[in-house]
């Protein structure tokens, strides 16, 4: 093994010095193990020229397989480093849904079950679209050692099991104290007063004030202008303090709303395609630990109070409106 990682290490660097420094050894020491293993195959799998190092044809033909080899090797420590216990349940979820959504409501589930340890991470993988994201599939889950993640997207996840969470509306936010001054947010003509928050979080079909000032009629907003945040959190703290006025996803803001940190100023809301998604491993003889299960009823009883609070709030908000 240390001989296969030396080969890929000079393949790669081009040099037996530089190979060494990365493996931690002397560059004597990666010499030999190249002429051992060259010893072993037969083979040479370096030309040694006066202009560096060449690779062979069984050296070209042989590194794309010893890196595949390395990375499956690898692959399988990280999977066995994030194994569990039997009691501790995985979830893995976006940032912003973690600290704004999940992370206020998670102590009644450890209320509920004491005997049961969650591990949370938040990762921007599970915001679709991300840059640094592809599709989520059970071999993600499996890797990552995962139980259950949550991912805002379109349901679209390989091998697994899907249950939608919460669909998405995206609305205006702002604090109360932006409701009054100098120039009151009455209707959405009124922006032009004041800082507009935007969501640089990259994802697709992510809410933006272009989008939602043409659907309202407003003219004469600079929809250039203003604070740019790459995480929904930090825009919600923006408005929060008074910064401006936000453009996000209304799941996220629900804490502030119903501790009345923030309101929501007018409408029109904006319904996404996108929704919040509940992901877990599509087992053989539909099969789950019961700490899954146990996890999985619970937050989709958590979201399904949710929307028929949001609902309730709204016949309110009509019925007022009306009388």
């Amino acid at each position: 093994m240390s001989a296969l990682r030396g080969f890929e290490a000079v393949a790669r660097l081009g040099s037996f010095r530089k190979a060494a420094q990365e493996l931690h050894v002397t560059p004597a020491a990666v010499s030999q193990q190249i002429k051992g293993l060259e010893e072993q195959l037969g083979q040479r799998l370096f030309h040694r020229q006066t202009t560096g190092l060449a690779l062979t044809r069984a050296g070209q033909v042989g590194l794309p397989l010893v890196r595949e080899g390395l990375a499956s090797l690898e692959s399988a420590a990280q999977v066995m480093a994030v194994q569990r216990s039997a009691d501790t349940l995985t979830v893995w979820t976006a940032p912003s849904f973690a600290s704004k959504w999940l992370m206020p409501r998670l102590h009644r589930f450890v209320d509920q079950h004491p005997s049961i340890d969650i591990r949370l991470s938040a990762s921007p993988l599970l915001i679709e679209g991300a840059r640094t994201s592809g599709v989520i599939s059970s071999d993600d889950l499996r890797r990552h050692g995962v139980d259950i993640a949550i991912r805002f997207g379109q349901g679209q996840y390989p091998g697994c099991k899907v249950d939608k969470l919460l669909p998405i509306t995206a609305v205006p936010l702002c604090s109360p104290k932006l409701m009054t001054g100098e120039h009151p947010l009455r209707e959405p003509a009124d922006l032009r007063h004041h800082t507009l928050l935007h969501d640089d979080t990259a994802y697709e079909g992510r809410p933006d004030w272009a989008s939602w000032l043409a659907l309202a009629g407003v003219t004469g907003v600079d929809v250039n202008h203003g604070l740019r945040f790459n995480h929904a959190s930090m825009v919600l703290e923006a408005a929060v303090e008074g910064q401006g006025v936000a453009m996000t996803l209304l799941p996220l803001a629900a804490g502030d709303l119903a501790s009345g940190r923030l309101v929501i100023p007018f409408t029109p809301s904006v319904e996404m395609d996108a929704a919040y998604y509940l992901i877990s491993l599509q087992t053989a003889d539909e099969t789950e630990a019961p700490e899954t299960t146990a996890f999985r009823e619970w937050i989709l009883d958590e979201a399904r109070q949710e929307m028929d609070g949001q609902q309730a709030n709204q016949e309110i908000a009509t019925g007022s409106q009306s009388g």
